[in-house]
């Protein structure tokens, strides 16, 4: 009969203690050898199943994902302006009659007249030709955006002293004062609008002359630029020619200046030329198509045509 203190393992004996340490030594070892217990090798045991979770609506259950009545069911987004409950910000803040008719103002890329004469003096502008949107962006200078409401060039009185060029500009909007400055100096200038469409074509000729496409005609002014474009005071293009003459002899004698005569100068074909209104470039007629790879001009022979682009 053994005695239960000398049974072989038992904790409490010898032999037991050393078969603990040594397999605390061998656990010590083998966990020398393995990697670092981190996430990157955690796994779950083998054959153990975890539950899917329950899918989406839009996968099945009661309302199929569209859990809210109206617009909730029939589009994933919130309207424009809405805050969930809150009254929207467009009808905490009152009316401002400053901001009226703000969707149909343009900018205009601003261009003072101290530059614009160190423009011509380092010949990046010519002033032996009739300046226009044209030839402001040639220069590499500028960017008119017509797709972000810019409607072309504004003229700044900054640097108006040292404004001494004799120029036949055209531009989108000027001031009185920048109007007097160049016609001291034996100038014209005339407003003019341009709509999104020809803004285009007139900024990147090129591009629009690869088209294969006929020249467009430039339409008119909306109605709340009709007034600015058809008064000689600003100059417009849609003016009387008889009435803007009048204009400049009155603002003449109003900033004290002799009006230099255009009929005496030696660039009177150039300060006189003019477009049409509804012509974009100067020397081409709306419905020419010009082909830059043969480098010819087409014209429309159809009456019909003729009558649409003239109109």
């Amino acid at each position: 009969m053994i005695q239960e203190g000398s049974r072989c393992g038992n904790p409490g004996s010898e032999a037991g203690k050393m078969a603990a340490a040594a397999g605390t030594d061998k656990a010590l070892s083998l966990l020398r050898r393995l990697p670092r217990v981190s996430l990157g090798n955690l796994k779950p045991n083998p054959g153990a199943h975890k539950q899917k979770s329950r899918g989406r609506g839009i996968y099945g259950g009661k309302t199929h994902g569209a859990g809210c009545k109206g617009s909730g069911q029939r589009q994933n987004f919130l309207r424009l302006g809405y805050e969930t409950g809150n009254n929207p910000f467009y009808l905490r803040f009152p009316v401002q009659n400053y901001y009226k008719g703000h969707h149909l103002k343009l900018s205009y890329v601003p261009l003072c007249m101290g530059r614009l004469q160190r423009l011509i003096d380092t010949n990046r502008l010519r002033g032996d030709i009739p300046v226009d949107v044209t030839q402001l962006v040639a220069t590499g200078l500028f960017t008119v955006r017509p797709l972000e409401r810019e409607g072309g060039f504004m003229l700044e009185d900054e640097g108006i002293d040292h404004f001494k060029a004799t120029l036949n500009i055209e531009v989108q909007w000027a001031s009185e004062a920048v109007i007097a400055s160049v016609e001291r100096n034996g100038g014209v200038i005339t407003t003019a609008y341009y709509d999104p469409l020809t803004l285009a074509a007139a900024i990147k000729p090129v591009e629009f002359f690869k088209r294969g496409v006929a020249i467009p005609r430039r339409m008119l002014p909306p109605q709340h630029l009709i007034d600015y474009y058809s008064d000689p005071q600003n100059r417009g293009y849609l003016a009387d020619p008889a009435e803007i003459a009048k204009e400049r002899f009155l603002l003449a004698q109003k900033y004290g200046y002799e009006l230099p005569d255009v009929n005496a100068s030696p660039n009177k074909d150039i300060l006189l030329e003019r477009k049409d209104p509804r012509q974009i470039f100067y020397g081409l007629e709306p419905g020419w198509v010009v082909s830059l790879k043969d480098k010819v001009i087409l014209k429309p022979t159809d009456p019909e045509l003729k009558e649409y682009f003239v109109s």
